[in-house]
């Protein structure tokens, strides 16, 4: 089904939980987290600052509940050759509160593609490529020069202090999409004529998204 951008709400995360460590996290099509006496609720965000396969480490997925003590992810760590079993335990912290982002304008994005690796072997004429990963996926806005709002004092101080977060992108669909990276606002009016003063956000995504919904 088709849809526009308009309508998107975008917000970082300010708030973190105390991080808890997990005693288990299984190989399955959907990993299963282990933390005795979790708390957690269906629906949380989850960031893991910490895990032993750096395919989950710095990441943040919605959970669901199965117990007092696991949850599950919508990550895939069937394969024991990328996500060798056993290795997956770290940290998790609840993302506790969000802070939206007000008088968005002109959002792109850049990154997410695939990195590839060229090769040719002496006793061949033609050159192979198998892929690396992917470079980090980062967001840029305008937003309006407005200093009184929420949104702007949430990214003036996350850039202030350089710590990790979050961003979460909800789309019109109800979609959700969450990008762990840093912050770095450029406050500096942006004077252009026939247009309004603006700002300069720019998000570094630090790990591959997830999306929910």
């Amino acid at each position: 089904m088709a849809n526009v951008p308009t309508g998107t709400l975008f917000s970082l995360a300010t708030v973190f939980a105390t991080a808890k460590v997990t005693t288990i996290v299984s190989n399955a099509a959907a990993a299963v987290v282990t933390i005795v006496g979790h708390g957690y609720t269906s629906g949380d965000v989850i960031r893991f600052p910490t895990s032993g396969w750096g395919r989950l480490a710095n990441r943040a997925f919605e959970i669901t509940v199965l117990t007092v003590d696991t949850f599950s992810i919508p990550l895939d760590t069937s394969d024991t050759g990328v996500y060798p079993a056993g290795s997956g335990i770290g940290t998790a912290q609840k993302i506790s509160t969000w802070v939206q982002l007000q008088k968005v304008m002109n959002p792109s994005t850049s990154g997410g593609e695939a990195k590839q690796v060229t090769y040719k072997f002496i006793d061949s004429d033609v050159e192979f490529s198998i892929n690396d990963g992917f470079s980090a996926t980062s967001y840029a806005f305008d937003l309006d020069d407005d200093t009184t709002t929420a949104g702007y004092t949430a990214a003036k101080a996350l850039t202030d202090v350089q710590t990790d977060t979050v961003l979460k992108m909800l789309l019109r669909s109800g979609s959700r999409v969450y990008i762990p990276g840093k912050t770095a606002l450029n406050d500096v009016p942006i004077l252009q004529d026939g247009q309004i003063n603006r700002m300069r956000l720019a998000f570094n995504g630090n790990a591959r998204h997830s999306r929910a919904g």
